[in-house]
């Protein structure tokens, strides 16, 4: 039996946890950490992959929610001259930093029916100006996840009909085409997150004029 979601009590707690970065914390302003992690769902023990981790933010929130039984791998394509994943590990010891390309980015032991979990954040748009064969990454993901299991994406809205046209200019990906590419693959839509939406953002620009968040959709899959 799966343990609960984590309550929003205790989700609060892991975002107010005294020794996340400064950085981080500023992050959380417009990232909404608390509000994420709710959506996804978390529990303790999950075993996830952070698609394109970057720096770890959320990796590492991801890591704090699955508690010490879980476990979370950061992907990266090329590794990090910072050793960002590292240090975050050196605080919270369930992050498995990997590097794998895009394509096939869940390491051997889990790349077959056996992640809870698939995150990939404010990163799918640039798969379009890098060149990543995104129909071969989803495949890899679904393959990659146990049946039941969640594919969670969020990026920056881009308008209707631009579909992954602006990806390198305005760093913004149409909503419609995520979602068409990923059931493509055979996930279906389980859920859509609106706390990161802004209808008042133009979406004509990286940075909306005048001044204000930009629009940006979650989205919830699962392999069926």
């Amino acid at each position: 039996m799966q343990p609960a979601p984590l309550s929003p009590e205790r989700v609060a707690t892991i975002v107010a946890s005294p020794d996340r970065s400064p950085t981080d914390r500023t992050n959380d302003e417009r990232r909404k950490p608390a509000e994420m992690l709710a959506f996804i769902g978390m529990r303790e023990g999950m075993v996830a992959l952070d698609v394109s981790a970057a720096g770890g933010y959320t990796t590492e929130l991801i890591a704090r929610a699955v508690g010490p039984t879980g476990r979370v791998y950061g992907q990266t394509s090329r590794p990090d001259p910072r050793q960002r994943l590292a240090e975050r590990a050196k605080t919270v010891k369930n992050i498995v930093a990997v590097v794998r390309p895009f394509e096939d980015p869940a390491p051997p032991e889990v790349a077959s029916n056996a992640l809870d979990l698939v995150t990939l954040m404010f990163n799918y748009h640039d798969f379009g100006h890098l060149g990543v064969d995104r129909a071969k990454l989803n495949r890899a993901i679904y393959a990659a996840l146990k049946p039941g299991g969640l594919y969670v994406i969020a990026d920056h809205a881009g308008r209707a009909g631009t579909g992954i046209s602006e990806s390198g200019t305005l760093h913004r990906v149409e909503e419609a085409l995520v979602r068409q590419e990923v059931e493509a693959a055979g996930f279906r839509l389980v859920g859509e997150g609106t706390f990161l939406r802004n209808p008042s953002d133009p979406r004509e620009r990286e940075t909306p004029e005048p001044p204000q968040p930009k629009d940006e959709f979650v989205l919830k899959f699962a392999k069926p």
